[in-house]
């Protein structure tokens, strides 16, 4: 096993239980992988976000083919997706957190930007989000549709179900996460009163600024 490996393994290790710990997993919902050059970490089926052991974390090659650890998430398809489509993604968070859940249960939320521009850090930070219809959990057809987006975004609502969030690396991929999950508070705390979002040119000041950083 190389040092990155190792590393990357006990930097996973310690971002899930922070997001369990507060409250962005419960039981033994969501799963997280990060990729390295001969394939991807990923969480373990069943596994709870806040007692993962590193050895024990799946390994899965280029391929999908379970190479070492405890067998990987039903979604792996999901995160392979989004490798698949963004290479500059370097690491996937899927989550059942409440707000981002609730949001995408809602029947009027937009299904082409369900996280407006509220604030200038979940422009920087997730970008547009799209709702994507529901399937069951574990049903390939995830995949199909992140593939469908062409990798135009970083983020995406499940329906009734939750987000999943692609990052340049497993820090910038939680931050992510935890951006849109409270974006999506703040959204439905505001819901029914008159909201002041971002004008798109302020939006593009952001994208222009921030991109890639």
């Amino acid at each position: 096993m190389t040092k990155q490996e190792t590393e990357l393994r006990h930097q996973m290790v310690r971002l899930c239980k922070s997001l369990f710990d507060r409250g962005f997993s419960v039981g033994s919902a969501g799963n997280v992988s990060a990729k390295l050059p001969d394939g991807i970490l990923m969480t373990p089926t069943n596994s709870t976000l806040g007692s993962l052991e590193a050895d024990r974390i799946s390994k899965v090659d280029t391929s999908g083919k379970h190479v070492s650890g405890d067998r990987p998430s039903k979604e792996v398809f999901l995160h392979q997706a989004f490798y698949e489509t963004r290479p500059q993604a370097g690491a996937v968070v899927h989550l059942h957190s409440t707000w981002a859940t609730a949001l995408s249960c809602l029947a009027d939320t937009d299904p082409d930007d369900c996280i407006p521009p509220l604030t200038p850090y979940v422009v920087m930070r997730v970008g547009r989000v799209k709702l994507l219809p529901y399937v069951k959990p574990g049903d390939p057809k995830m995949g199909d549709m992140i593939r469908d987006l062409k990798g135009d975004f970083s983020a995406a609502l499940l329906a009734n179900h939750g987000p999943v969030v692609s990052g340049k690396d497993l820090f910038s991929a939680v931050c992510a996460a935890e951006e849109l999950e409270e974006t999506a508070k703040l959204l439905i705390a505001l819901e029914g009163r008159k909201t002041r979002l971002l004008t798109p040119d302020q939006v593009t000041e952001l994208n222009n600024t921030f991109k890639g950083l």
